[in-house]
């Protein structure tokens, strides 16, 4: 493998063409978190505009997983839908469309540096958990896929829903575009939050037009792996065809449950220690690979350099190497150059593969507690509203948190 060698005839070919010849796809990471963690995004709302406050920031982060091997340049769009940007008094500075515009420019700059591709993308909105109309749910979604028609995006994501009907409904509008659509749950083994199994949910998803299928977030890497065979599974068993995405978390979730690491105590401050190192990721890109998975990335907690692990762990199914694997031996053979004689003897592979990481946190438990409230779509809690919280409604639920 060369790095930074790039396979232009490939490149210049779309989403599915790409899939259709074998392929392998690396998407990028999770910008929320990521930006969040340098200061541009406010943890809460999590929301997008720092493409218009900050371009600097994003273009830096997508030129980062550029180098670290992604094909794919994702617009920093999530949850930029009006409903989100002006939810529990969230200010609205700026529009969904000046955001969702702004984004699908530094998207596609960055692109342009490494000829890889664009997707547009639109996510769970809080209007569908507050029981709003099929009618008025998809037109908030066809409001951001007008900029996206308008920008000229290669392909489309619909991406961490919780409730294969609200991501149903993303899909048929997206689909009206002609262009290819990708479609992404945040779910586990146990199905969505209305519990509809993986294998069910694939096979609507594609019965509705989408032609990729998979989940991202939520979960760690195998979890998801795992759910994705099981989509695989029962959209082979409805004799029906598509192709697979899987865009995990970067954290260690053995402890989760059907809502995944957002019930989690640590969520979202105190994840760090679960963070899966760029080993656990050469495990991670060879089981999706495995799995029959061809369009591998990564969400929450992914950084540039988890994303350059996958990279070379399929460097040789790529047939290069990307451009960031110029600053990193392989398997830690730089450390070859380390002045300490133990570090040197760092340098291989069986090491890095065998140790087991400490935490340095000898009071702490290795696996937590998740809160269970289960509540979702449907129920009184989840009704969102644009006023700030009260500190009335902060009270009633502080008091339920110590009550679990």
């Amino acid at each position: 493998c060369i790095p930074g060698k790039e396979l232009y005839g490939l490149l210049s070919q779309g989403i599915l063409e790409r899939l259709d010849a074998g392929e392998l796809v690396i998407g990028d990471g999770g910008f929320v978190f990521a930006l969040e963690k340098r200061g541009y995004v406010k943890a809460g709302p999590w929301t997008p505009e720092a493409a218009i406050e900050h371009p600097d920031a994003v273009r830096q982060l997508h030129r980062e997983f550029l180098r670290a091997g992604s094909n794919v340049m994702q617009t920093f769009t999530f949850y930029a839908s009006d409903d989100k940007l002006e939810n529990r008094g969230n200010k609205l500075t700026f529009t969904g469309a000046q955001i969702n515009e702004a984004a699908c420019d530094l998207a596609r700059e960055v692109a342009n540096e490494g000829d890889a591709l664009v997707a547009g993308g639109v996510s769970q909105t809080p209007s569908y958990l507050s029981c709003k109309s099929e009618r008025e749910v998809k037109a908030i979604f066809k409001k951001q896929m007008d900029v996206f028609i308008k920008k000229n995006v290669d392909f489309l994501i619909a991406e961490y829903f919780e409730h294969v009907e609200e991501a149903t409904w993303a899909v048929e509008v997206l689909k009206e575009t002609g262009k290819p659509v990708a479609v992404t749950l945040c779910i586990g083994p146990e199905g969505d939050m209305h519990g509809v199994p993986p294998a069910e949910c694939a096979v609507r998803l594609v019965n509705a037009g989408a032609q990729i299928v998979g989940v991202n977030c939520h979960f760690d890497p195998l979890t998801c792996v795992k759910t994705v065979k099981m989509m695989k599974e029962g959209v082979e068993k409805a004799r029906l065809k598509a192709h697979y995405m899987v865009q995990p978390l970067a954290y260690h979730t053995p402890d989760c449950s059907c809502q995944g690491f957002i019930d989690l105590p640590e969520f979202p401050f105190s994840l760090e220690p679960r963070i899966l190192t760029r080993w656990d990721m050469h495990k991670y890109a060879r089981e999706a690979y495995k799995a029959g998975i061809r369009y591998i990335g990564g969400c929450c907690g992914f950084e540039p350099y988890h994303i350059r692990a996958v990279a070379e762990e399929l460097g040789p199914e790529r047939g290069f190497l990307p451009a960031a694997s110029e600053k990193h031996g392989a398997w830690g053979a730089g450390l070859g150059m380390h002045t300490k004689p133990w570090v040197r003897a760092r340098a291989r592979q069986d090491y890095w593969e065998n140790l087991k990481p400490a935490s340095g946190r000898p009071l702490c438990p290795s696996m937590s507690a998740p809160d269970h409230w289960g509540v979702t779509k449907g129920h009184t809690d989840l009704m969102q509203q644009k006023e700030a919280t009260s500190q009335d409604q902060l009270k009633q639920l502080f008091n339920r948190s110590s009550s679990h």
